[in-house]
């Protein structure tokens, strides 16, 4: 394999562009999911319609085990480029309607699946002297999110994680960009019961944060923040200047369901 990009999440609207946009560039891909089918799909499209080799990993993402699990079939290759792209979120509120379960795999996948793989791939890129990140983080990062406390919080954690690694990796040829998107149509909504909150009411196709990403992470930068609706780009550049209260209650207004 060469030029080969490992994407966690790969099949879904953001994860499908880019391997997409990766493919389209001759690159190899290792594409991890959970569900071995969704994979076999992917893979079977991208390699008949880009030629480029294709390898998968079906792995649930919340166990402590998978980040191992996913080296360990990476044992031939050292990803030239890691997408960890996989996450989800979900709408209610904390003590009252949240399971332990749902927000603790939350925390599992969100957090601990991208610290578990960099901690293992990271030393090995740094070794060869070269290789790119990206990881998927979120506009959320930048504000607390009542109605999504634990959601908003991951993603504060991937954004502040990934800036702390650009500069500890200075120097090593290897880089780590964080992507904030904004609100977008994947997955995502329907899977955190979002469809009907005013924050999703406009979201934005994902094919072009996408671009928008891989291009950042390409040249090395530290964040990029793509696919916002018309009132959240006034609002992430005001919002640390906000009072923290009217900027509490206009987040949780903007999450509740109804419109």
């Amino acid at each position: 394999m060469q030029n080969v990009a490992l994407i966690t999440g790969s099949y879904g609207g953001l994860g499908t562009g880019f391997v997409d946009i990766h493919a389209a560039r001759h690159g190899d891909l290792i594409l991890v999911g959970r569900s071995e089918e969704k994979l076999n799909a992917q893979a079977k499209e991208v390699t008949t319609k880009y030629g480029v080799e294709v390898r998968t990993i079906a792995v649930d993402l919340s166990t402590p085990e998978a980040a191992q699990t996913i080296v360990d079939a990476c044992a031939d290759v050292v990803p030239d480029i890691i997408i960890n792209n996989a996450g989800f979120g979900g709408q209610g509120d904390f003590a009252r309607e949240r399971s332990m379960d749902q927000d603790l795999s939350m925390i599992a996948v969100n957090i601990e699946a991208p610290t578990r793989l960099l901690k293992l791939f990271l030393p090995k890129m740094i070794e060869r002297g070269s290789g790119k990140v990206l990881n998927v983080s979120s506009t959320a990062a930048t504000v607390p999110g009542p109605l999504q406390a634990v959601y908003y919080a991951t993603k504060a954690y991937l954004t502040s994680w990934s800036n702390a690694l650009w500069r500890e990796l200075q120097g090593t040829g290897v880089t780590v960009t964080a992507l904030m998107p904004g609100a977008m149509q994947t997955g995502f909504i329907a899977t955190g019961g979002l469809s009907d909150t005013k924050l999703f009411a406009n979201a934005v196709e994902p094919r072009q944060v996408a671009q928008e990403g891989y291009d950042a992470m390409m040249v090395g930068k530290i964040n990029v923040i793509s696919g916002l609706v018309s009132w959240q780009k006034p609002f992430v550049s005001l919002s640390p200047v906000m009072p923290r209260k009217a900027l509490l209650n206009f987040v949780y207004n903007q999450q509740t369901t109804g419109h």
